[in-house]
């Protein structure tokens, strides 16, 4: 197991987060990735506890989606299945089995103070923390991706699923954006990361 983790965590992670798999009992699965979630958590009919995480995630998205599915399960086992999945119980949790690894040793220094920040109130994914999103994507390999928030407003840009959309306003905190093809609205994250296409 040690070496598959290697694989995938940064290296000084590794033996915590072996202890901390072998301590809950966890069934760890890696799997090619989904567009819509980072990885899960469930409690499989035989009662074992199955963890999910993509395997397309660079090493320290990898470590804090682990980390966050681990969170589900203690805090179920600590504070019985009633609790809200991203709920309190969770939020202290998280930031419990976070603490060992937010050092110099396991992340980037220009990532530790955004991280800091981020756990002082995790929210149910590091994805919605746009400016802790953008510090993490620089460790994906390269794509020719673009962020929502990164196009001008106007362009019209495709999503994993082929649809298209027109960048129209931003609103708080997300962006509206038409559907070309059905002319309803959506709101996208700012971090959202799409194909921006010729205008």
């Amino acid at each position: 197991m040690s070496d598959v983790l290697n694989k995938y965590l940064p290296e000084h992670a590794v033996s915590t987060v072996f202890d901390l798999i072998v301590a809950n009992q966890v069934h760890l699965k890696i799997v090619n990735e989904r567009k819509t979630r980072h990885g899960d958590y469930r409690k499989g009919p035989n009662g074992k506890h199955e963890i999910t995480v993509n395997a397309s995630l660079n090493k320290y998205k990898f470590l804090i989606t682990l980390v966050h599915e681990i969170s589900h399960l203690v805090a179920f086992e600590q504070f019985g299945r009633n609790i809200k999945p991203h709920g309190a119980e969770w939020k202290y949790t998280f930031q419990r089995l976070m603490v060992p690894f937010i050092r110099p040793e396991i992340f980037p220094g220009q990532v530790l103070p955004l991280l800091a920040r981020h756990f002082k109130n995790p929210s149910a994914s590091s994805d919605t923390d746009a400016t802790l999103a953008l510090a993490l994507k620089q460790f994906d390999p390269q794509n020719d991706k673009n962020y929502v928030f990164e196009i001008p407003y106007g362009s019209i840009f495709r999503i994993h699923n082929g649809k298209i959309f027109k960048k129209i306003a931003l609103r708080v905190k997300r962006y509206e954006c038409l559907e070309i093809n059905t002319g309803k609205t959506y709101l996208f994250n700012p971090n959202a990361e799409v194909e921006l296409l010729p205008g």
